[in-house]
């Protein structure tokens, strides 16, 4: 899977204000007032939009895959059985 990255340049105010491009506020739906996190990630500085309700929000996000679980326990059991014979 090959993914490309949008890139937008942005100079920083003597306040240290950055300006987020309209185009990614409206991708990202960024709202004014809204709260944005500055995650470090040892080097690369990343915007990321906090959630209002985590929980909520995202809920469901991981629905339809595989369940790690059911997988953890199918091949214990499968485990078992070949120690019984």
């Amino acid at each position: 899977m090959t993914t490309t990255a949008d890139v937008s340049t942005a100079r920083v105010s003597a306040k240290g204000w950055i300006v987020i491009p309209a185009a990614l506020r409206h991708r990202y739906r960024i709202a004014p007032g809204q709260e944005i996190r500055i995650v470090d990630y040892g080097g690369v500085l990343s915007l990321v939009p906090a959630l209002e309700d985590p929980i909520s929000e995202t809920r469901g996000m991981l629905a339809g895959g595989t369940s790690l679980t059911r997988a953890l326990l199918e091949e214990r059991e499968r485990e078992r059985s070949s120690e019984d014979r």
